[in-house]
Order: C-alpha cells, then structure tokens, then sequence
C-alpha cells in the first residue's frame, strides 16, 4: 500500500496539462447559486483588497495568497480520479471559461485554454474529462445556444445555471483589472492536493471530507461504501446507474426522500431492536459498515446485489408508497389515510412485508392488510387519546416489523388480527370521546371517513378527498348545539358541564366552511332543514332523509347501525347519536376486515389487472361487468336487477364506439353511481345515465344540445348537472357528432 501524499498548488499547476476524471462514488454537480456566488464573492473581495489601478501586472506577484481548501486525488491505472473536491474544480472550470471568453473580447491571446482542455494524438478533451458534460461545456466555450437541459441530469442543469451566476455576479473594480484579476488567480490561489494510490484509501479519505459549503449527505456517503467494494467494473457501472436513477426518481417525490427511502428499507430488512432505528435515522451509512455482516455483504457478489436487488426493490416500493400517501389510490386508500393522520412510521412497517421474489399480487395484497392494520390501530389511538406520534409510537412498531418480516398473506393476516385483539385500546373503551384543543383536525379526518363510509355504503360516490380539504373551499368541525348554554339548562345547571357534553363527538358534524357564521347561532330546529340538505350522515338527523334515500335505508337495514331522525336535539340525543358514531367506528376500523381480507385484496388485484390491461380484448357485457368496482356491481345488480344487462351492453357498445375513434387516448371510463362516463381529465365527457332505465347523457350546454335536434332530440335537460338526457333508443349513428363535439369541446379544440 503506497503512502498518502499532499502538495499545495497554485491554480495553474494543478489545471495545467492536467486530466481529471470522476470516482464511481462520485455524486451529482450539485452547487446552488448561493455557493458559487460565495466563492466567487470570497475570491473578487480578496483580490480586491490588493488591487491599485495604476499597479502593473508583474506587481501582482507582490498580493497576499489565498486558500481555496483541499482536494483529494486518487491516481490508478494511469489516470487521477476526484475524490473530493468535484464541486470546486467544477466551479473553477466555469470560471475560467467566463474569464478566457471575456479576455477573448478584449485581448489578443489568453492564457487560460490549457487550463480548460488539452489535445491529445490530435483529440481535444476537457481537462475536467467527464463525457456526459462535454456538450454543455462546449455551449459555454462557443456560446451557442444549448438544447433544452430539463430533462437533462442533474450535473448539466446545474453547470448551465451555475454559469450563469457566474456571470450575473463576477464584478471587479474596474475593467482594466481583468488582467491582473487572472494572473493572480492563477498564480496566488492555492490548494492542497491530497493522492492516494488505491481504492482503500482514497474512500477512507473521501468518507471523512466534506466539499466547501455543502456536507456530504448519508446517502453519498453509503453509496460511496458500497461501491468502494465491487471490483468488476461492469458491475460497478451497472450499480452505479441503478443508484443513480432510484434516487433520481425517489427526489422526483420531494427532497431528502432518497435519504427516507433507504432509512425506511434498512428499518424494515435489518433491525433488529429498538436502538437500531435512532442509529438508522442518524448515521446509516456508518450503520451498514458497522454491521456489514449482520447484512450480507460479505463478498464483492453481495455488495453488487444489495444494490441491483435489495435497494432497487425497495426503493422502487417506497415509491410507491409515498405515492398512495399524496392520492388517493385503488387499493391503497389506507396509506393515504395513515398519511394524512401523519403516521411516517408506515413506510419501513410495509416494507418489513415484502421480499423481492413476491409476485406484484402478493405485494398488493401484503401492502393491504399492513395498511389496514395500522389505520385500525391509528384510530383505535385517537379515540383514546393517545399519542401516535413516531416518539410514543416507535417501540411498539419496531416489535411489529420484527414479527412481520417477510410472512405471506395468510400470516400476516392471522399476527395483526391476533395484534388488535390483544389489545387494550377499544373505542368501547371511551364512549366520551370528544373535541379538545389538540385534535380537532383528527376529529376533522374522522367525521370524514365517517361520512365517506356512509355515502359509499349507501350506493355514492366517495367524497373522502372533499370532505377532508380545510380552508376557503373546504370543510369545517361544528356543533350541532350553539355554544348558548342557557337554552339547555334543563340538562345542564352548569357552564362547565354543558360546554364539556357539547363537544362530544355525537355533537359535532362537518360542514361546509363558513356555515357557522350562517347557522352557528341558531336553534337545532331552525338548522334542522339545512342539515337535511347536507350529506348523508348529518342529514340523517330528518326524516325525510329516511323516507327518499332508497340506498341509505338500504344500508341502515344490512348494518342495524342505529341511526334515527331528531326532530329536538337534548342530552338524551346527543348520547343516541354518540352511540351511532362509536358503532360506526367499530364497523369502520373493525379488525374483523383482516380475517376476511381475501374479498378485498381480490378486489385490489382485479382493479390492478384492469389498469394494467388498458383495453379487454373483446368489448362485452361480460367485461365491462368485470370493470365495475365490485361494491357498485353489488349495488346496482341489487338496485335494478335486469336492467342492469341492458346498461352493461350499451357502456360495451359506447366504449367500442371510443375505441374506434381513437378517443380512448384521452378519455378515462370510470362508473358512478347514477351513470358510468368516460372522462377527460376529472371531467364528465359523456356517458350512460343509470339512474331509472339506462339512458345517454351527454354533458354539453341547452343551446348546445338544441343545436343537434334535427340529428338527435334530447329528452331532457338537467342544468345542475349540465348534461342533456338522450333516450337508449338513440343509436349511436345519430349521436356520434354530438359525441364528437362534447369530445372536442372538453379537449379544447
């Protein structure tokens, strides 16, 4: 093993003739404006604080020095690579290709192109000789116009951006000391070049360095190790843009997710009790050194696969992951759920389940039953005041993980119903749950499920991403009883006592924002009208809402929940409907769904199947049926029995029709409850009406319609709606240029 060496250089000495190239465990050009505009800053300042104007330029040898830092070099197989230091030499370079095309303006010669590149047997190359770069730095040299850099990685978005920093901030004190201003750069900057002669070393080095203003993250620092010990060049690449395009793709979600990503892999394959995930979440890289045995890396072989299989596996899922936390997804609605009552802790518990040679169904469905575990478990927590915060929570998390390591479907499901039947918090456990000034967006959250559950059992469409919205537009925590304890002293002699019962969750409902400031004042049954319009878990509080809702009684009669209309509303009603909302969260958040999983996470992959098949083979009732969500098939082959085949046929008949026309490029089928339509964007195109017997409903304008009535009659109008009813008896000849022009209308032309 050869000795390490350091030797300080000027500017010039180390640019001069000189090729450098970039290590494996090299990370992105990654220097922010702020950076470049501190070193150049540092760099103007101190030649400055030298410069006279009548000065000539052999008296710049005379200025003070200035140290630039460390940078660290390992020469092997004939060539210096960059161990630390990439984003100051990269820097540099651009400065110096802003200072040789300004010299190149207002002087014969400059002395700075073999400070920038070198010929060699006749081939010009950079002298910073990292390929990938080469067209973006002969944009800056030539100062043509470079090609779009967005979808350009991230070295070659930031090398332009960084350039143009340089020249929106290099300022010298006058123009005539553009001269001297080079000359002491290149003769008075100095920085110490530290070689190391093999691999060893040169990391050893490179894991204890830190770039000027911009540390090295865990995430460089692991990469680093673990590419430090594969020897096989082709492997190494391949491992290389394996890493590189995973954390590309994971900081596509947000920034620092690379770094969670793998925290939350690492806790789920590797730890092993509770202090390993404190050390995890601080320093990981040095984790998995430390324990790089307990992890398998124990030959070249293993470090290469712990990259192409586990970490691409896994951070692929992450992904995944933290994508059904931003939206709503088919199947994955718990994750979102768990997201919003801020429970990080999900990610490395979901990904214990999993193992790479799982089949994507077994994943899914996996993915199911651990979400659905932790929503029950969330909500049991809430409800009995408890902390669910990572802090309170953690413990008992870490000994789930180490249970639920790589089991399959049926395990799982029998370790997590075992789970929440062993324990103690029930919401039978707190029949006073209530509003308290630390939970109001929980109770906010749980209103909405509650109210969700309600309408999608009753034959509805889901409004959960609605319900749940805060401000101008969104809703809002009320209660039913104005905060005028006077009007209840019959129940309740004291303030204190009303004020404590008033805030019981079965005297909160949600609203509409801004209702209060209608309502809020009123008596019950002054509001009790108002309620009645409202969805249907606060409408069922009138009784009208028993006697026109055909699904809501529907409902009622297949879960006995005990729902009743309240012409007053007093103490004793306040209790009744405290009563229903606690039975509502135990039908909700019943742990009973993990034991009968298997309908659900059937239901999860045949939605998986169908967005992975975009188009049946064959346009059939038999396989539009199979696209129908199966609660909705359930409810309407209930609700309308025969008729339903006739819809089945015409959506087949009107989706053969999209297909033709190539329309199924921007259309999305997607079924409602009271017709199914084909979408633009989350915009009704046109569809089939179900509601009574299956008609077409076209979702343009009056006049619009009235404009096809030679070709087509409609039959009516529904301006709420703002869609036409056609009669079934239309054949699709005579509505097609009305298609086409609802089509067109919503596409813009």
């Amino acid at each position: 093993m050869r000795e390490i060496k350091s030797q300080t250089k000027t500017v010039r000495e180390l640019f001069a003739n000189t090729k450098y190239n970039l290590d494996y465990y090299q990370r992105e050009y990654v220097w922010q404006s702020e950076h470049v505009k501190e070193l150049i800053g540092d760099l103007t300042d101190a030649f400055s604080s030298n410069y006279e104007p009548d000065q000539t330029r052999p008296e710049v040898s005379n200025y003070t020095h200035y140290f630039l830092g460390s940078i660290v070099i390992c020469e092997k197989d004939d060539k210096r690579f960059i161990i630390d230091g990439q984003q100051r030499l990269t820097t540099l370079t651009l400065l110096l290709i802003y200072l040789d095309r300004w010299l190149g303006e207002e002087h014969e010669r400059s002395p700075l192109p073999p400070l920038i590149f070198s010929e060699s047997y006749g081939e010009e190359s950079y002298n910073l000789d990292i390929p990938e770069r080469t067209s973006i730095m002969d944009s800056l040299r030539s100062d043509e116009k470079f090609f779009s850099i967005k979808e350009q990685p991230e070295s070659i978005q930031n090398i332009k951006l960084r350039y143009e920093d340089i020249k929106g901030c290099f300022e010298l004190p006058e123009a005539h000391a553009l001269l001297h201003f080079v000359d002491w750069l290149l003769g008075k900057v100095y920085l110490v070049e530290i070689t190391a002669y093999d691999d060893l070393n040169a990391y050893t080095i490179f894991e204890t360095m830190n770039d000027r203003g911009l540390s090295l993250t865990p995430t460089a620092m692991l990469r680093g190790y673990l590419l430090s010990n594969i020897e096989d060049t082709e492997c190494r690449n391949k491992a290389i843009e394996i890493w590189r395009k995973q954390v590309a793709l994971l900081q596509t979600i947000g920034n620092g997710e690379d770094s969670d990503a793998i925290k939350a892999w690492l806790r789920s394959q590797y730890l092993e009790i509770s202090t390993d995930f404190e050390q995890i979440g601080s320093e990981f890289h040095r984790w998995v050194r430390n324990r790089s045995g307990k992890l398998g890396l124990t030959s070249r072989t293993a470090f290469s696969n712990f990259i192409e299989d586990n970490f691409k596996f896994y951070s692929d899922w992450y992904y995944q992951l933290r994508k059904a936390s931003k939206e709503l997804t088919p199947g994955l609605e718990s994750i979102y759920y768990n997201a919003q009552n801020n429970f990080t802790l999900q990610y490395p518990i979901l990904l214990s389940m999993l193992h790479p040679n799982d089949t994507k169904e077994d994943i899914l469905s996996k993915i199911w039953i651990g979400a659905t575990f932790l929503d029950i478990l969330i909500h049991r927590c809430i409800w009995n005041f408890e902390d669910t915060s990572q802090r309170e929570m953690v413990d008992s998390m870490c000994s789930v993980i180490l249970k639920i390591r790589n089991r399959n479907c049926s395990e799982l499901s029998d370790i997590l119903y075992a789970w929440l039947k062993a324990e103690v918090k029930h919401f039978d456990n707190n029949s006073m749950f209530s509003l308290h000034g630390r939970n109001k967006r929980k109770i906010h959250l749980i209103l909405a499920r509650m109210m969700d559950y309600v309408e999608i059992q009753s034959g509805n469409d889901s409004g959960y991403s609605e319900y749940m919205k805060t401000g101008k537009n969104g809703y809002e925590v009320q209660h039913i009883w104005a905060n005028s304890p006077e009007r209840y002293l019959d129940d309740f002699p004291h303030g204190f006592e009303f004020e404590a019962y008033r805030n019981r969750i079965g005297g909160l409902l949600l609203l509409p924002k801004g209702t209060a400031a209608n309502h809020g004042d009123l008596s019950y049954v002054e509001k009790l009208n108002y309620y009645a319009n409202q969805h249907l878990l606060t409408a069922s509080l009138h009784e009208k809402t028993y006697e026109v809702n055909h699904g809501f009684q529907q409902f009622i009669e297949n879960s006995s929940l005990p729902f009743q209309p309240h012409s007053e509303f007093k103490k004793v009603d306040l209790d009744r409907r405290q009563e229903l909302y606690m039975e509502l969260a135990k039908q909700i958040w019943d742990p009973e769904r993990l034991k009968n999983s298997h309908s659900y996470i059937q239901e999860i992959i045949n939605e998986s199947r169908n967005r992975s098949n975009s188009e049946p083979t064959e346009l059939t009732h038999d396989s539009i049926r199979e696209l129908v969500p199966m609660e909705r098939r359930e409810y309407y082959e209930t609700q309308y029995k025969n008729k339903v085949s006739g819809f089945y046929n015409r959506v087949a008949k009107l989706r053969d029709l999209v297909k033709e026309t190539e329309w199924t490029r921007t259309l999305t089928l997607k079924f409602q409850r009271d017709y199914c339509g084909f979408y633009f964007g989350r915009k009704p195109v046109f569809g089939v009406n179900l509601y009574g017997s299956p008609r077409f409903c076209i979702w343009i304008t009056r006049e619009e319609a009235s404009q096809f009535s030679d070709q087509c009659e409609f039959e009516a109008y529904y301006p709420q709606a703002t869609y036409a009813i056609y009669p079934m008896s239309a054949t699709l000849d005579t509505l097609h240029p009305i298609l086409e022009f609802a089509y067109k209308k919503h596409r813009g032309y």
